[in-house]
């Protein structure tokens, strides 16, 4: 096995494409009048035509405190709720809901959003761990989450609200 294209033989080393008389000419003649490409005015025309970018999606605590915290407390036949691994001994710590309480008070579900924040990748859900890590590997998740698969199938509607959620939707909106 040859460890480099230098130390190939002759034949296979790579060799730069011949360019034609005729390109090599009308791109010296193009560089001598000082025409670039894409500088047409047609050129301005289709950029002009072209839609804007996307603006960026940004998550929205509303949505999170009233549609997906709910989620992180819902229990689930045979799985612990969300928030009982999550609360204590995990890379992804969220807040333990006050003795009593049951839900969170505004500061934890703030701290709750922010933690959260750092497993998902606004508007590309499939990127996004909070998603991937408890959806069954079969229905595109990752293979293994320690507190076993919560969705099955990424149709069940606690799955939807969280891409809704990494989609940027807002609290009213469905």
């Amino acid at each position: 096995a040859y460890s480099t294209l230098v130390d190939a033989p002759p034949a296979t080393r790579y060799k730069p494409p011949m360019r034609s008389v005729a390109f090599v000419l009308s791109t010296a003649l193009a560089v001598a009048l000082g025409i670039r490409l894409g500088t047409s005015p047609m050129a301005s025309t289709v950029h002009a035509q072209q839609p804007p970018p996307a603006q960026p999606v940004t998550l929205d605590f509303e949505f999170f405190k009233t549609r997906v915290q709910p989620i992180l407390l819902h229990k689930r036949e045979g799985l612990a709720r969300c928030y009982v691994c999550h609360s204590q001994g995990t890379p992804l710590v969220i807040e333990e809901p006050l003795p009593g309480a049951t839900t969170w008070n505004e500061e934890q579900s703030r701290k709750n959003f922010e933690v959260i924040r750092r497993v998902v990748v606004p508007g590309n859900p499939r990127s996004s761990r909070l998603l991937a890590m408890p959806l069954a590997a079969e229905a595109g998740g990752i293979e293994f989450h320690p507190g076993g698969k919560h969705w099955m199938t990424q149709n069940d509607p606690e799955f939807r609200v969280l891409v809704e959620f990494t989609n940027g939707a807002r609290t009213g909106s469905r």
